[in-house]
């Protein structure tokens, strides 16, 4: 019988809940991908491993096709027994185990929560002094005055969409998604004008690196791929989350295949050439839209990517941060937090934490954060599809993942599964160690992919021996 459960958020799927085709699975990728903090990546990544225009590129789509197959493999539980990422983890992870991966990745979703609003907070930041001409020097925690009311007016927005609820979420997400390249292609426009119709031409110049060697890109080629991996790791290893609500398993392939490596290419192709189109224009490269929209001077644009990014990051905070946050916080005390009380307490944490994104970020930059977020969870989705694949068949007992009693066969040692702490525990600090211990600082772009395979493998070893051992110890005792 099922009873560990809350009535909205981590409850299985109906059959009647299961309308979901294509169209509304790729626009979860839609809004994912397209944000202001996805452009800036994007560009970064493009100037700071001193690669080509076409390698990055490359590597851009060639992530988007190995995320796409890797979110198919953590999707499928979704489709078939519509359930959660909180409640799929209880069978690797043990009743109460689950509550430390479901809260770990709650923790990862909060922080990008604020730093997803504090990045469309600068777009309306941008509108007001637009509007009203009003300039402010001075700061306070790294934030003006009119960036703190812009980012209080973003985060009180977003907790009024949200409180819609998840039957809501698919006409928000196919209403957002397309919003972000209007803006996008606007600057490009700009940008080709102000060029003298000679962007295309002197960018593709741009695109080129006389200083590059085969070796350096080549591995910059695979460094922009693991980060590109780390920056999509919340949303693969909860993908069950939205999969559930899927009609079938050809629903969620197609609308992945689609949604992922087709926006990637579309929109990492506006990024770059943008990036490129700024330093034909102004002269440097600049990895911020809102810096472009910024010297362009235009009220008229710094209105449309104030509300083209509001939507975009709605979009991708609804997708990627405040649902994974609000199931996790649910799964402390499923029959206590339903999803608007886990929505608030997402919200508070994400005004907390945006609020110091400004200072952080300047410290240490955007790569290693991603790389190191990635990288804790990666050891989780190694161990989640291993135990589903390999040890589990992909045969799960529903009651016994909605029961919290000594009874249920996912309760293994107090409600924990130690072999999973330990796999955890091994990966995550071997592949955090490659982003912040300098002699494995080659090591740093392939965080993630050495996290979720070392996480997996030594998890399929402990089942493995700790059965074989179970096994001799039956035999013995039937001997004797």
């Amino acid at each position: 019988m099922i009873t560990n459960v809350n009535d909205d958020s981590l409850r299985p799927t109906q059959k009647s809940e299961k309308k979901w085709n294509w169209f509304e699975i790729s626009n979860i990728w839609a809004n994912d991908i397209q944000s202001l903090f996805g452009y800036t990546l994007v560009a970064s990544l493009f100037i700071s491993y001193g690669v080509t225009g076409w390698t990055a590129f490359t590597a851009l789509i060639v992530a988007g096709l190995i995320v796409t197959f890797l979110v198919n493999i953590s999707g499928k539980a979704g489709v078939d027994y519509g359930i959660p990422y909180p409640v799929f983890a209880r069978a690797s992870m043990g009743v109460e185990g689950a509550k430390l991966s479901a809260i770990i990745r709650a923790i990862v979703a909060v922080f990008w929560f604020g730093v997803q609003t504090y990045f469309a907070s600068t777009a309306l930041n941008l509108l007001i002094v637009s509007l009203f001409g009003i300039k402010i020097e001075e700061t306070y925690l790294g934030l003006t005055s009119i960036g703190w009311l812009s980012f209080l007016i973003v985060w009180i927005l977003q907790i009024v969409i949200f409180s819609k609820g998840m039957s809501w979420v698919s006409k928000f997400l196919n209403f957002a998604a397309p919003f972000v390249y209007i803006v996008m292609i606007g600057l490009l426009i700009v940008l080709w004008d102000k060029s003298g119709g000679e962007l295309f031409s002197v960018a593709n110049n741009i695109f080129s690196n006389e200083e590059s060697t085969l070796s350096s890109e080549i591995n910059g080629f695979f460094a922009i791929v693991g980060t590109m991996i780390a920056y999509f790791a919340a949303v693969m290893i909860n993908f069950s989350d939205f999969s559930r609500y899927a009609k079938d398993k050809k629903a969620m392939v197609i609308g992945n295949l689609v949604g992922l490596p087709i926006n990637m290419i579309i929109f990492s192709a506006l990024a770059l050439l943008i990036t490129a189109g700024s330093v034909v224009v102004f002269g440097e490269k600049l990895t911020s839209p809102m810096d472009i929209v910024e010297r362009a001077d235009s009220t008229v644009l710094s209105l449309v990517a104030a509300i083209t990014f509001f939507t975009a990051t709605v979009g991708i905070n609804l997708v990627a941060n405040f649902v994974p946050a609000v199931n996790g916080i649910s799964n402390l005390a499923p029959k206590k937090l339903s999803f608007k009380n886990s929505g608030i307490i997402t919200s508070g944490f994400a005004l907390i934490i945006g609020g110091f994104w400004v200072s952080f970020i300047s410290e240490v930059g955007i790569s290693p954060i991603v790389n190191t977020l990635g990288a804790t969870l990666a050891p989780l989705y190694g161990i989640l599809v291993i135990d589903y694949y390999l040890v589990r068949k992909q045969k799960l007992d529903l009651d016994s993942l909605y029961d919290d009693s000594e009874k249920s066969i996912y309760y293994y040692e107090k409600g924990w599964n130690r072999k999973t702490l330990m796999a955890f525990g091994l990966g995550a600090i071997f592949s955090i160690s490659t982003v912040w211990v300098d002699f494995l600082s080659d090591l740093s772009g392939y965080g993630w992919i050495i996290g979720a395979t070392l996480g997996g493998f030594i998890y399929l070893f402990l089942v493995k021996n700790t059965s074989k051992i179970e096994k001799e110890n039956s035999s013995n005792l039937a001997f004797n």
